[in-house]
């Protein structure tokens, strides 16, 4: 049986099938929250709920207007409300300088990265403006290379800058509905996009070198979400970076 509205949490996570979102939506469940599971793959939804009563996955690309809609409707059929979404779902596109990156690529990073973080906010955003008590929190995932970026990574890196403007807006038109908004920028966490850009065996650096570079468990990167989920609605917190110790990312490259 759901818990009385107004004492039940109700979170969204998007790419919640892998990595960081599975990370959070599992401490989400663990500290009590009722948590819609959102993914493109059905399977690894259910392998993050693993059972959990609480646990909703539901089959959703953020980059289609009708399944992030029809992800917040199930939402709010099930528990009443939204308090949180983390916006995690994003790729890291190809490796590209600005000059090589086809049109396609571009915009297909553009598309998850960029846009799908804008349709599920603005879907939570009517969501908790039209429920009561209205109000609410938005996580976005960012990545510390919304700050610096890596070499040839010129989709991801534009995508994650623009979503600190995304953050700023959400944040700063929130206010009178009491919605907040935050940003954690996230670095050298361990999951499967450290493969990706070979940080286990040698990452591309800015002076052309190759560099193994440190990791940190995932659960860390959950444990800093968890905590921005978990301030009191008096509070916000705006913007986080979480690294891996000794990363080159201060003096990067």
């Amino acid at each position: 049986m759901s818990m009385p509205k107004q004492t039940q949490r109700v979170a969204v996570v998007t790419g919640a099938g892998s990595g960081i979102g599975r990370a959070v939506a599992r401490l989400l469940l663990a500290d009590g929250y009722a948590v819609a599971l959102a993914g493109r793959r059905e399977q690894q939804l259910k392998e993050t709920a693993d059972g959990h009563p609480q646990a909703l996955p539901v089959t959703c690309d953020v980059t289609r207007p009708d399944d992030v809609e029809r992800l917040f409707e199930a939402t709010r059929q099930k528990w009443g409300r939204v308090d949180l979404l983390f916006n995690n779902a994003g790729v890291f596109g190809p490796a590209a300088s600005v000059d090589e990156i086809s049109l396609a690529d571009w915009e297909a990073t553009v598309a998850v990265n960029l846009t799908g973080s804008m349709l599920c906010a603005a879907a939570a955003v009517r969501a908790m403006k039209a429920q009561d008590p209205q109000g609410g929190r938005i996580i976005n995932n960012g990545s510390i290379s919304a700050h610096s970026p890596r070499p040839r990574t010129v989709a991801y890196a534009v995508t994650k800058h623009a979503l600190t403007g995304l953050t700023k807006s959400i944040e700063l038109d929130g206010r009178d509905f009491g919605i907040t908004c935050g940003q954690i920028d996230i670095g050298n966490t361990a999951t499967d996009i450290m493969d990706t850009i070979g940080v286990g065996a040698g990452a591309l650096q800015a002076d052309g070198s190759r560099r193994v570079e440190p990791t940190f468990p995932v659960e860390d990167a959950a444990r800093a979400v968890l905590l921005m989920a978990n301030m009191p609605p008096s509070a916000s917190v705006g913007s986080v970076v979480i690294t891996a110790a000794g990363m080159p990312f201060i003096g990067r490259g």
